[in-house]
């Protein structure tokens, strides 16, 4: 029998079973607690800033971090970001299984890793942002802390992103509690960008006027050199980006607390128990699911698209553009735009579905992204670009979030619960594999780009780049997103789930529901009796 067929007849079934008294208390009972106040809402999406805070850091500052600033050679740089974010190949879908078999606690089963991931990631990440005063042993240190902070905020975010699940079991409170989360997490990257940028904006350290590629000690000895002017030594500036890191550190902690202490897990009372499987039984079992397959690898080329541009933009602006003294203000430009324009695509959203939203926001960015480097350098036009850009769902500084996508996440889940019926409590595996497309396409990004720098010419901390470089930034920033983008759109087009059958499966999984609470309830009388 096909599962559609099955899930049909189960479905058939339950709506000729008549509630008795006790299952429409019951089902009152789990009504009830799948409600969630404000306050609920807003804890749970402040719980999803630390993601996109240091993400947002990390995706827009890090490469320039590596090569201007700890002085690295572009190939090993490439090497450290590709491999930090290609550990999560391992990490992302183990901890995703993990969670999955987690016993419950008094605080959950989610909860307890998000606390307790919480104080080492801090301190990884503020590692991060340190220049070891051994030079030979940098390349080591930033891969090992690297490495260990994506591990951290990966036990962090996997069990965060499945606890939409958990917070209830109304697909509408959650939709509801996905839209605050939305506007937070575009808030988290506006923090992100404006703490790292501004600290550090503020601690330029000078360039170096030469046609020769200066090795790291004669850049070193060069940035001793005391100079005037609004320029700081390059040791001020990494004194820059450690207080800006140790300022998001903060903020990661307060978030985190605010999560815990304001959003109660819900036990699975009202679902249906199976029993753990295996981890590649697990694998097997998401990816072949259809939908999600289609959805993960649209979300995958999407995410590569504006994860090259992020990565690379501050580079495009500084060498490219020119404007080395501005882009920190490009961003927040970007960012404040980004924010005014969520009520909009909110609506746009409810009003015409996921599926459109995906289509019209992320196609709405192309203009955009050709007008970047067809418009002449001009701060003044550069900046009204970005303020558009920035209107835009889906641009650069939603590239760990793109709403649309993380919204449609619970609805494929849903359509796996209703298709299979006897097998429940998978969630965890399912946004494991959404976090590590996440970071596999940022991983990917980061890694090409900074090796085709590195191929063309890259001169770390030079006043200017060879023309190849400048051609390179160009690309990496406009048809290389242009032609993932339309990769990803084309696979959106055989996603199945729209706004019809969105909701015809949330009838069915009521019914599904109803159905169980009766015969629990018929269960308990029968034992009584």
């Amino acid at each position: 029998m096909a599962r559609g067929e099955g899930a049909e007849q189960y479905s058939n079934a339950s709506l000729l079973q008549k509630p008795s008294p006790d299952g429409i208390k019951l089902a009152a009972k789990c009504e009830s607690r799948s409600r969630l106040s404000v306050c609920n809402k807003l804890c749970y999406a402040i719980g999803g800033a630390p993601y996109q805070i240091t993400g947002c850091a990390i995706g827009f500052f890090l490469q320039i971090y590596l090569l201007d600033v700890a002085l690295l050679d572009p190939f090993y740089a490439s090497i450290i970001l590709f491999v930090g974010r290609a550990w999560d190949a391992i990490t992302d879908p183990t901890v995703g299984f993990l969670v999955s078999r987690s016993p419950w606690t008094r605080f959950g089963r989610m909860m307890p890793w998000i606390l307790l991931s919480t104080p080492f990631a801090v301190l990884c990440y503020f590692l991060i942002w340190y220049v070891p005063s051994v030079e030979q042993g940098r390349i080591v240190w930033y891969l090992i802390f690297y490495c260990s902070f994506q591990t951290l905020q990966t036990c962090f975010h996997v069990p965060y992103s499945a606890l939409t699940m958990f917070i209830s079991t109304e697909q509408k409170e959650r939709d509801s509690a996905t839209a605050y989360r939305m506007t937070v997490e575009v808030l988290g990257t506006l923090i992100g960008t404006a703490v790292q940028g501004q600290i550090v904006g503020m601690a330029n350290a000078p360039c170096i006027s030469t046609g020769e590629e200066l090795n790291s000690t004669d850049l070193l000895a060069a940035s001793t050199v005391n100079i005037t002017g609004p320029h700081a030594s390059l040791e001020h500036l990494r004194n820059a980006y450690m207080i800006a890191s140790g300022v998001i550190c903060s903020i990661y902690v307060v978030c985190a607390m605010v999560l815990f202490l304001g959003v109660k897990e819900q036990k699975e009372t009202c679902r249906v128990r199976t029993e753990p499987m295996s981890f590649f039984q697990g694998i097997r079992m998401v990816m072949g699911h259809g939908p999600y397959a289609k959805l993960v690898m649209g979300f995958l080329f999407t995410s590569l698209a504006f994860m090259l541009l992020e990565g690379n933009f501050a580079l495009f602006c500084s060498y490219t553009l020119g404007f080395r003294n501005d882009f920190q203000n490009i961003l927040l430009v970007i960012m404040l735009s980004a924010t005014l324009a969520i009520p909009f695509w909110q609506w746009f959203l409810t009003k015409f579905g996921k599926k459109t939203a995906v289509y019209i926001g992320t196609t709405s960015v192309v203009p955009f992204l050709v007008s970047v480097i067809l418009v002449p350098s001009n701060l003044i036009v550069t900046y009204i670009v970005s303020f558009a850009a920035g209107v835009t769902p889906d641009n650069c500084t939603n590239v760990y979030a793109l709403p649309d996508l993380v919204s449609m996440l619970p609805d494929v889940v849903d359509d796996f619960k209703v298709q299979n019926p006897e097998s429940q409590g998978h969630e965890a595996i399912f946004y494991s594999f959404y976090v590590f497309f996440t970071k596999f396409a940022s991983g990917v990004s980061l890694g090409v780009s900074t090796l085709s720098l590195d191929f063309a010419g890259y001169v770390t901390r030079g006043c200017t780049q060879p023309a190849e470089v400048d051609l390179t930034l160009k690309i990496l920033v406009s048809p290389a997103p242009i032609v993932l983008i339309i990769i990803g759109l084309l696979i959106f087009i055989s996603y199945p789930i729209n706004e019809e059958k969105r909701q015809g499966n949330r009838k069915l999984l009521n019914e599904q529901r109803e159905n169980e609470i009766d015969s629990e309830t018929d269960s308990t009388e029968l034992n009584v009796v």
